[in-house]
């Protein structure tokens, strides 16, 4: 299905990110697993990707540093060539009630979240225009749509994410490159196991489908939007949250 295609999916050592990075080899495209934190949970995303038969590479760099972003899109470029597919899925959570919430909290969560999707866009863009073909898939939250006590400085950013998803898709479309953002809802991730378990009881009370969503179930849906069977698809936000959220 993506034989040939080379993507990248930021903050792909774990979570959804891994789950997509894996299922995107898994539909043959050669896959640059970003990361910046443990190096030994990137190697197994990599070492797993290549136990199936697929091609994957390690690049490390801090996606909300604008210097970092372009000299590694640059030697991506040189090493493997034009990147087709971009995930924008690097974030982290910094949560607090907004009284409390100190700069650097606002800061950090919006420069990762949200200005990563600037910075490494806008390096991997000229490359999607040269080859007229292109596949840019943002990964938002429910949490845009609903907000949530606690963490309006992500909530603020995921919703950016959606306004940048739109207004960029009219920009590209005529060189045939989509954008498209998905909102997952509560998922079971690394960073979702770390709440307590009254908060998760509470979250899966509100899902009409009574159970947490699995990070796989995102990456058929990223899958899906990067292929050439999603090419009439641009400018749309998927919700992917068992109920949750209707829109």
């Amino acid at each position: 299905m993506l034989q040939g295609k080379i993507a990248l999916v930021t903050g792909a050592s774990r979570g959804i990110g891994r789950a997509i990075a894996k299922e995107l080899a898994r539909a043959g495209a050669e896959v640059v697993i970003n990361y910046l934190g443990s190096e030994d949970k990137a190697k197994e995303v990599k070492d797993s990707i290549e136990a199936i038969g697929g091609k994957a590479h390690l690049s490390r760099f801090d996606v909300s540093k604008p210097e970092e972003v372009k000299k590694a899109l640059k030697e991506i470029e040189e090493t493997l060539g034009n990147i087709h597919i971009l995930v924008n899925n690097a974030g982290i959570t910094r949560d607090t009630l907004f009284i409390r919430m100190k700069e650097e909290d606002w800061d950090a969560v919006l420069k990762t979240n949200l200005f990563s999707a600037f910075y490494v866009t806008q390096a991997v863009l000229p490359m999607m225009l040269k080859t007229r073909w292109g596949r840019i898939i943002n990964i938002s939250s429910v949490v845009a749509f609903t907000g949530n006590p606690g963490q309006v400085n992500y909530a603020t950013a995921k919703a950016g994410l959606i306004g940048f998803t739109k207004a960029l898709s009219l920009e590209v479309a005529g060189r045939n490159i989509t954008v498209n953002a998905i909102a997952p809802g509560y998922i079971e991730t690394d960073m979702t196991e770390k709440l307590p378990e009254k908060v998760k009881e509470a979250f899966l009370q509100e899902i009409p489908l009574k159970r947490a969503g699995l990070p796989e179930e995102v990456a058929y849906l990223t899958v899906f939007l990067a292929s050439d069977q999603a090419s009439y698809i641009t400018g749309t936000v998927f919700h992917i949250n068992g109920g949750l959220f209707r829109g």
